[in-house]
């Protein structure tokens, strides 16, 4: 008898790529087919349709497939232009540069596209010393930059390091939000870089108070540190206004973009700097080429971050980030208020948390103490499954703070989709709270990941 294709792709997947990715969905019940994706909407082979609240990590704003994005794609490939000469003058590399650093304002006038965040991050910590002349790197603790090594140099949480060492020397993390840090570090004048969140995702949905990126832009003005901001997941209106920067009204020296250029669908990333910084690094003819990436301006990464533009704007999406977002917010605090093992619910347009804490009843304490012991985040991927299984909702705990949901749906979700995932979450938190089944599956989990 022939093996279903989604056993035969199964099988392929784990022989030659990533085997343990695998094992783990399997363990979570989350190992689906799908075949079509569409809005917030991912249909399975099975008729299943699940709902996606999280959006790929913040990078379908647009939502999945958009119809606009992909004809787009299509006519740039009709054209059979000039898709990666690479000596030549990319046009649109000019138009999506002129457009991203307009909408980024102050004085970011210059763009180096790559095609992830880590590396946008990667550049920008060669670009900052090439600009000052230091070695240091400055970051906030709790942060999440990628994980090539350099971008790894620049987080505090050991999971991700562990292994991977030696990394980059004279890195240097502080709180995030204490600005009586930032000053103290910078002012031995021996940093390059300050490299911070606006607000740190896989730290938990952290928003700074109002003043915190403002005052520490003007502590590195002082000290000769040049400011920069990742925007990567917070960037392209998932806040609500264009970067997440400028509703702190700050203005970096450099700005990393990725995610949610792309559509969805091509790969793209965009480092943001200032002329000065510019002028360090490309200061001559022959330094033209000192720092570039192979598929850095390629034709269908370039028009892929042009419609996505489009998109966005042209449907007012960040708008409706700000709005809906209050709504979903509003909505979650109404529902969730009463249950005691939820201590907040925070967030900034269509990038939301729901912060969860250890339980006052001991009849509750006693089965979340026993699976924080098995892995602190077992409580959060537990509720993950189950919004996922029993409501076909899909997102995900944060990445450094395992009790944190994280909230992020494209920000094309409707207000009905909203009104579907507080019930679901309602219901799922009653089940935490009032049934001994959440605690035993969680248990049968805990058994099973023992066991592999």
């Amino acid at each position: 008898m022939a093996l279903p294709v989604a056993a035969i792709a199964n099988d392929a997947y784990a022989a030659h790529v990533n085997p343990q990715w695998v094992r783990l969905l399997n363990l979570l019940e989350m190992n689906v087919q799908y075949e079509r994706c569409s809005g917030v909407e991912l249909n399975t082979t099975d008729g299943r349709t699940i709902l996606d609240f999280l959006s790929g990590y913040c990078v379908h704003n647009a939502g999945h497939n958009h119809p606009e994005i992909i004809a787009a794609l299509k006519d740039e490939l009709d054209r059979r232009g000039p898709a990666m000469l690479q000596s030549h003058v990319p046009e649109l590399a000019g138009e999506l540069g002129a457009r991203l650093c307009s909408r980024a304002g102050g004085k970011l006038t210059k763009t180096f596209f790559c095609s992830s965040g880590s590396e946008g991050v990667e550049a920008a910590i060669k670009f900052s010393r090439a600009r000052t002349g230091r070695k240091g790197l400055l970051y906030a603790e709790g942060a999440f930059h990628g994980l090539t090594c350099g971008a790894l140099s620049l987080m505090s949480d050991g999971f991700w390091k562990n292994g991977f060492g030696p990394l980059l020397p004279d890195t240097q993390a502080i709180p995030f939000g204490d600005t009586d840090a930032l000053e103290r570090h910078l002012s031995r004048r021996e940093f390059a870089a300050f490299i911070v969140e606006p607000v740190q995702g896989e730290a938990g949905i952290r928003i700074p108070d109002d003043s915190y990126l403002k005052n520490a832009e003007s502590i590195c003005r002082q000290t000769g540190t040049l400011f920069v901001i990742d925007e990567v997941q917070t960037g392209m209106y998932r806040t609500g206004k264009f970067l997440a920067s400028h509703h702190f009204k700050a203005e970096p020296d450099m700005v990393v973009m990725a995610k949610a250029l792309s559509g969805g669908l091509v790969p793209v990333g965009a480092l943001l700097m200032t002329d000065d910084v510019y002028d360090a690094v490309y200061n001559s003819l022959k330094r033209a080429i000192v720092h570039t990436s192979t598929f850095s301006e390629n034709a269908l990464s370039m028009r892929a971050g042009l419609a996505t533009l489009d998109v966005l704007e042209s449907d007012g999406l960040g708008e409706r980030a700000t709005r809906l977002g209050e709504r979903l917010r509003g909505r979650l605090r109404e529902v969730l208020s009463a249950y005691e093992m939820v201590q907040d619910v925070r967030g900034i347009g269509m990038f939301s948390g729901i912060e969860f804490t250890a339980p006052r009843r001991m009849s509750l304490r006693i089965p979340f103490e026993a699976f924080r012991t098995i892995h602190p985040g077992m409580f959060g991927q537990v509720l993950v499954m189950r919004l996922f299984r029993d409501k076909g909702i899909l997102t995900q705990i944060c990445g450094n703070n395992f009790m944190v949901l994280k909230v992020a749906p494209p920000l094309v979700v409707s207000d009905e989709q909203i009104e579907y995932f507080v019930n679901a979450i309602n219901d799922v938190v009653s089940l935490v709270h009032s049934s001994n089944a959440f605690w035993s599956e969680a248990l049968g989990l805990a058994r099973r990941v023992m066991s592999v």
